[in-house]
């Protein structure tokens, strides 16, 4: 990164910025209001909602939200990746990887064992992702097999769990 960046958890301060840079980055809305959706949720832990700062501006937002993996014999907790967003004049920097590893890093300390991500299927392999149906684990919706991928936190806490993500 050639810009000193600071990843921190996002406050509520923040959420007025944080919108505004998904409809940027995303050239639209419907990422802003997803993050909405998700912050009025079950599934938020704001623990695991984090932003990029440089020189007090919001360049970056990543946030992971708790899902379900319903298994034929239980619900087994994980997390989702989505959104993350750049600005683009702060993309190619690292930024973004930055975000996704921190997240990474502190759904792994708190405890989660395994995070989802329907995403480029040549970028998130970078961070350890496989596709899910490895696991035997599916999306609640029609995706590509590559596209919908899997990252244990934990070694071994998807094994022996099929079923899909709610």
């Amino acid at each position: 990164m050639r810009t000193s960046v600071r990843i921190r958890p996002e406050v509520q301060a923040d959420y007025g910025a944080v919108f505004d840079l998904d409809v940027a980055a995303f050239g639209g809305d419907e990422e802003a209001r997803l993050v909405g959706r998700i912050r009025s949720s079950e599934g938020f832990d704001p623990r695991l909602s984090l932003v990029a700062e440089t020189e007090g501006r919001i360049v970056g937002h990543i946030v992971l939200s708790r899902i379900v993996i319903q298994a034929p014999d239980r619900d087994v907790p994980a997390l989702a990746l989505a959104p993350v967003a750049v600005l683009s004049a702060f993309q190619r920097m690292g930024i973004g990887s930055a975000l996704i590893r921190a997240a990474l890093t502190a759904a792994a300390s708190i405890g989660y064992g395994a995070v989802f991500v329907l995403g480029h299927p040549d970028y998130y392999p970078g961070f350890g992702c496989v596709p899910a149906s490895g696991y035997g684990i599916t999306a609640p919706f029609s995706v590509s097999d590559r596209a919908f991928m899997a990252l244990e936190l934990v070694e071994g806490a998807l094994e022996g769990i099929e079923g899909t993500v709610v």
